[in-house]
């Protein structure tokens, strides 16, 4: 047999010590003056919140016919207080001259790290937002699901002004009553961290331009050679201003970024459909004031199509046949007039 110490457990109590030892070794140990600190900090926690209870019962009483930021923000450092009390004094309690607080420092910043980690990784984002160039103040962006302008750029949230969506997105999350890119109202702030865990749509930081379309759909007969005439006389009249400004954007974002030369002059593309034919007007606008350019376009495009005698298809329903019906008596059952075609004889 080896040194080993036998298994024993044993409860140790005398008038200042409460202990229990394990392999003779001390698991808890309460003395005298622990048993003080226990009680201080207990009768501490008991009358602050006591304290607190009164304060913040006053406060509702003096606030509760007229509720206003007064009265909010009063609640909220009563809280503040409250709390700083509690944490100045537990540590004074618990800490003094000559006492050990490595291990005790160890946990608590393990407990925030875990406690705060959104946070701190809210305050990392502000960092790589200004560093890596993802957006600032002023860029229209889609950052957590939420498009519109930054107007607010802070330590760990940003704060937008919310914009709609064109009718072919605007039913996706969250929900707009807004079916363009212009403002709803509302105000939404963003924890910075979502840069971590979402992609950034930045609409305005080094190409402020958009390239759109307007889906126009022709029956076959129609004459499409007018209609494309038609799309891209408005293209050149409201968004061809905007080609020669834009093409200098793109040739700067080709410095900065691999980036092959696209075509940025008006263009109308073809589509076959079982049901009609669809034209699509591509054509370049600023990121802002799109909705004004369309506005003036269709108005164009659709004074262009009257003037031709143009209209535009629909999901309609032609019926090109139908067959003849016969009614008659059981008495005259092999009678059939001459002049009705032959169809489906239904016996009275």
């Amino acid at each position: 047999m080896t040194g080993e110490p036998p298994l024993s457990i044993s409860l140790v109590a005398d008038l200042h010590t409460l202990a229990v030892e394990l392999f003779n070794i001390e698991l808890v140990g309460i003395n005298g003056r622990t048993a003080k600190k226990v009680l201080f900090t207990l009768a501490l926690v008991a009358i602050v919140y006591s304290i607190r209870w009164l304060a913040l019962r006053t406060v509702r009483a003096a606030t509760e016919t007229r509720p206003d930021r007064a009265g909010f923000w009063s609640r909220q450092g009563i809280q503040l207080t409250a709390f700083a009390v509690i944490v100045i004094g537990v540590v004074s309690i618990w800490v003094g001259p000559g006492t050990d607080i490595t291990t005790g420092l160890g946990l608590i910043s393990a407990g925030l790290a875990f406690a705060l980690q959104k946070l701190i990784t809210a305050f990392a984002g502000y960092f790589v937002i200004l560093r890596g160039d993802t957006f600032n103040v002023g860029d229209r962006i889609t950052l957590g699901g939420v498009r519109g302008d930054v107007i607010r750029l802070g330590f760990v949230k940003t704060t937008i002004m919310e914009m709609g969506q064109p009718p072919s997105v605007a039913e996706s999350d969250p929900a707009v009553w807004v079916n363009a890119r212009q403002y709803t109202g509302r105000l939404v702030t963003v924890s910075n961290g979502k840069i971590f865990d979402e992609p950034v749509f930045n609409y305005t930081r080094d190409f402020p331009y958009l390239w759109e379309e307007i889906v126009l759909p022709i029956t076959y007969k129609s004459d499409r050679n007018e209609v494309e005439r038609i799309l891209i006389a408005a293209a050149e009249q409201h968004a061809a201003p905007e080609v020669k400004p834009s093409a200098e954007a793109l040739v700067q974002m080709r410095v900065r970024y691999a980036l092959r030369s696209t075509d940025l002059e008006p263009k109308v593309y073809v589509r076959i459909t079982d049901n009609w034919l669809e034209l699509a007007l591509r054509f370049v606008v600023p990121a802002r004031g799109v909705r004004d350019i369309k506005d003036v376009m269709n108005r164009d495009i659709l004074d262009g199509l009257d003037a031709a005698g143009i209209g535009i298809a629909s999901a309609t329903y032609e019926i090109v046949g139908f067959p003849g019906v016969d009614l008659r008596s059981n008495g005259n059952a092999d009678a059939r007039p001459a002049d009705r075609p032959d169809g489906p004889v239904l016996d009275a």
